[in-house]
């Protein structure tokens, strides 16, 4: 439905986006995530119309929408797009503002249609100003949706809601995307967020997109370090590889291995070779910093019901599970 292919953008002497790739199929929910600055609200923008790429392509369901002598405008890509902000206009009611750009013909019952499908059926005579941010958020997404498209981008859409709102409105967002069958590209740089959401994750870095995959694809098999660290809490280990190791490399390499915290259990032992030295409650999970006798800091996650007291002598013992090597630098 979406294809980017080495999509360059530069403003002035900053590189945006370099030779980006980004796909995404029919129906699928693609998440990009990474940190402030690395190009994704960019890529967003590239793939609306909003921005004219300085090199590459951007297909729409296999039509060239931007490429050498082509640019086709946002308001004929048949894209819906829910902002920041929401962008709603103040002076019309919900239903004018669903409505904006829909033709005059079957108007009004479409209009009625995506604001049941939103949870806001009767909400039309209401002005934006008399709804909750999380009711806007539902008349952004119910504008996006009326006409529709085949592609919704979501540009961090829950950034101007309030903690305790923004799970539940997060599951129900997706609900309804789905209901619509629709393709969509949520920029985000909230792992949680991506990772409850999304089908695919595109990761990306620098402009780039350093590794694109499943939630567990980044998570269990991360493309490098930087990836490791990023999308979760990283124990980085040195080893040695042994006779039976299947991640490559010859048997006596050296290199560091990723084990994350939940592979690493914790038994009280008085005589034990590690320290307690911080812990974290989580609530379902305590998240535990390790001090082992030659400095080295391990991090462990462990359910609430196997606590372990703050300065206790553990021993640590791996529970098996999915591992990944890095030769050294």
């Amino acid at each position: 439905m979406l294809s980017l292919q080495t999509v360059t953008k530069r403003f002035g002497a900053s590189t945006a986006l370099d030779a980006a790739s980004i796909d995404a199929g029919p129906g699928e929910l693609l998440a990009l995530l990474g940190p402030s600055g690395c190009g994704k609200t960019t890529a967003l923008r590239v793939a609306a119309g909003f921005e004219r790429p300085d090199s590459g392509r951007v297909e729409l369901d296999g039509r060239l929408v931007a490429g050498p002598g082509v640019f086709v405008p946002p308001e004929r890509r048949g894209v819906g797009m829910v902002f920041q902000d929401y962008a709603l206009f103040p002076h019309l009611d919900v239903a004018a503002n669903v409505g904006f750009g829909l033709p005059s013909r079957g108007r009004g019952a479409r209009v009625e249609e995506v604001l049941e499908l939103v949870g806001l059926s009767g909400f039309g005579p209401r002005s934006p100003g008399e709804l909750s941010g999380g009711q806007q958020q539902r008349v952004a997404l119910a504008r996006a949706l009326a006409p529709r498209p085949g592609l919704v981008l979501l540009d961090e859409p829950w950034s101007a809601i309030d903690a305790l709102l923004r799970e539940e409105m997060r599951g129900e967002l997706a609900r309804i995307l789905r209901a619509e069958g629709v393709t969509v590209l949520l920029v985000t740089h909230d792992r949680e967020e991506a990772f409850t959401l999304a089908d695919r994750i595109a990761l990306m870095r620098d402009g780039r997109v350093v590794q694109a995959g499943r939630p567990e694809d980044l998570y269990f098999n991360p493309a490098d370090r930087w990836c490791a660290r990023f999308v979760g809490a990283s124990n980085l280990v040195p080893a040695e590889l042994a006779r039976g190791f299947e991640g490559g490399g010859r048997i006596g390499d050296t290199g560091d291995v990723l084990l994350r915290p939940e592979l690493v259990g914790l038994e009280i032992d008085p005589a034990g070779s590690a320290e307690v030295e911080r812990r974290t409650f989580l609530g379902h999970d305590v998240l535990y910093r390790l001090r082992l006798a030659d400095g080295t800091l391990l991090a462990a996650q462990r359910p609430s019901n196997e606590q372990v007291p703050l300065g206790s002598r553990v021993r640590v013992r791996l529970h098996e599970g999915p591992v990944t090597a890095f030769e050294r630098p």
